[in-house]
């Protein structure tokens, strides 16, 4: 199966690699450790989900590991992500820590959190991870399409995904552009806008239509795009809602009314501004 392709199913992606990765993930930034990441983990497994994404910054590792030992679902069917936090010297150390508190033997994608002190010093140390067993696959978050360039020329190995803020309000059509014609797939975080989408009349209305949230309207238009899409929740019913999009399809004019609530400019940057 070529890279770029969905599976059967449509609910996952080859990489580059040759990795299958699903498309839908449960994300748990700014989810404490203990119980409530714990919680949500596991009712996200119930609820079907086979992709979580967690990170050293996040601090909630150890609580994912938990969640997943708890479930019953076996280790292999569940795609785990974790992140090197760049304010940190070694991503390959830095892993061996990752998998001790996640409690696996790799990880299934391990991502550079974003291109602090420049986008190439961390990827030797990637690679090692990569070399080492410790992740299967190896990729970034918040490049911008210059930074993926410049690391591209610098890498042995190269970068499957970039993990990017993304939705119909953060179009970042140039930047989806780049990455794919690269090799790279984009993951979309925040696709909910933390909430501040959800409100919007336009997705209101293409939600009310066809009887759905306003959150499923923006998850499916992410799905529909192929690409990974990363909706956070600690609510059980809100991650079971946000689970249920591979049910129905959005029109081409529903894809372009969305397309048209950009903010961006259609821009090529994964930030408006640093926040390190």
């Amino acid at each position: 199966m070529a890279a770029g392709q969905l599976t059967e199913d449509g609910r996952a992606r080859v990489l580059a690699d040759g990795n299958q990765i699903p498309l839908l993930a449960l994300g748990v930034w700014q989810v404490p450790d203990g119980p409530e990441c714990e919680k949500a983990v596991r009712w996200a497994l119930e609820a079907g989900y086979r992709h979580i994404d967690t990170a050293q910054a996040y601090g909630n590792e150890a609580s994912v590991g938990r969640a997943l030992r708890d479930s019953g679902v076996a280790r292999q069917d569940v795609f785990i992500t974790t992140k090197f936090y760049p304010g940190s010297r070694d991503p390959e150390a830095e892993a061996q820590r990752s998998l001790e508190r996640l409690g696996v033997e790799s990880v299934d994608l391990y991502i550079v959190h974003w291109p602090q002190g420049g986008p190439t010093w961390a990827w030797d140390g990637m690679q090692r991870a990569h070399e080492k067993g410790y992740a299967r696959s190896i990729g970034i978050s918040n490049f911008s399409a210059s930074e993926v360039d410049a690391l591209l020329k610098a890498a042995e190995v190269a970068p499957v995904v970039n993990q990017v803020q993304f939705s119909p309000f953060e179009f970042r059509r140039d930047l989806l552009s780049a990455c794919e014609q690269r090799g790279l797939a984009l993951e979309a975080y925040s696709p909910l806008g933390t909430g501040r989408h959800l409100s919007d009349q336009r997705v209101a209305e293409i939600a009310e239509r066809l009887g759905r949230t306003p959150a499923q309207v923006l998850i499916r238009w992410a799905v529909q795009r192929g690409l990974i899409v990363l909706p956070k929740s600690t609510h059980r019913e809100r991650i079971e809602e946000n689970a249920k999009v591979f049910d129905f399809e959005l029109t081409a004019a529903d894809m372009s009314t969305l397309d048209g609530l950009d903010g961006t400019g259609g821009t090529d940057r994964a930030l408006e501004q640093t926040w390190w």
